[in-house]
């Protein structure tokens, strides 16, 4: 009985994280503040499209002002993949979001804190 006890609460030590900061904890701190503007600002939750700016562009052909929106998609169900395309993406296309230099670690817990977001309280 005391092996079988003994063997159960090693396995049991296994499976708890047992460094300072857990991969959701160190995916949040990223999520608010990647070494400049966080995620947060634009995609808040990122269970939903947030506006982020409205503005007026006059079209060319009619003349009239066109109310147009700078959306930050929802990012909760993106995949990994997609997730890595983006982040590393040549900034100069979107114009928008910002270029992180984040390592591969730091991508990982980011996207594990984006999938885990609304699981956890």
């Amino acid at each position: 009985m005391v092996i079988l006890m003994s063997y159960l609460f090693s396995q049991q030590l296994q499976q708890i994280d047992n460094s300072f900061i857990t991969r959701f904890e160190y995916g949040a701190m990223l999520y608010e503040n990647p070494r400049g503007v966080g995620c947060v600002k634009c995609h808040e939750k990122g269970d939903k499209p947030v506006t982020i700016a409205k503005y007026k562009e006059k079209d060319k052909k009619t003349k009239k002002l066109i109310e147009k929106q700078i959306i930050a998609p929802a990012i909760n169900n993106v995949d990994f993949n997609t997730f890595i395309e983006k982040m590393k993406a040549d900034k100069t296309e979107s114009k928008i979001m910002p270029t992180y230099f984040l390592t591969n670690e730091e991508l990982k817990s980011l996207y594990y804190y984006i999938k885990n977001i609304g699981t956890r309280k």
